[in-house]
């Protein structure tokens, strides 16, 4: 089997089965992306613990429509995600968007990415691009709304 058709393989699988799928409580965040060149969406919740300056990703769920790239790789970044650090989930979405913003040129860290290298041809049409990072967009918004610090009453007068 060819690296391409493995590759292949594992976005057709987290399409067909989705993991971390369904919107789930409790949240501390919820976003709204919609790629607006191909129809795709996708609402996504995500669940901090721990300290602020210490937040864990408990938790990503979401409810999206579209296209097999955007709902393969919401599923892929959600495998990834829980379970780390903020920081080290951020340090994930950065590598991700290097991939994608390489247009095939970036070879990927399979150690890093895991399964988000499947991804790497994806890169090489630009077009597809935008769905790729759909749901890394979506929760990299998430966790900047439920890591904001809440405003002091003089900030809200």
């Amino acid at each position: 089997m060819s690296l391409d058709a493995l590759y292949q393989e594992i976005i057709l699988d987290h399409y067909r089965r989705p993991h971390h799928a369904g919107l789930r409580e409790p949240y501390d965040a919820e976003t709204r992306h919609v790629n607006p060149t191909c129809g795709d969406e996708i609402t996504l919740r995500v669940h901090l613990s721990g300290t602020t300056a210490g937040d864990t990703v408990a938790d990503v769920s979401y409810d999206a429509e579209g296209c097999s790239i955007s709902q393969a790789s919401v599923s892929v970044m959600s495998d990834l995600v829980i379970g780390k650090p903020v920081a080290d989930a951020m340090t994930l979405h950065d590598e991700f968007l290097t991939l994608m913003q390489g247009r095939g040129a970036v070879e990927p860290d399979e150690d890093t990415l895991e399964d988000a290298v499947a991804f790497a041809g994806v890169a090489k049409f630009p077009a597809r691009i935008k769905c790729a990072l759909l749901g890394w967009m979506a929760w990299k918004d998430a966790v900047a709304q439920a890591t904001r610090a809440p405003m002091s009453k003089e900030e809200t007068a």
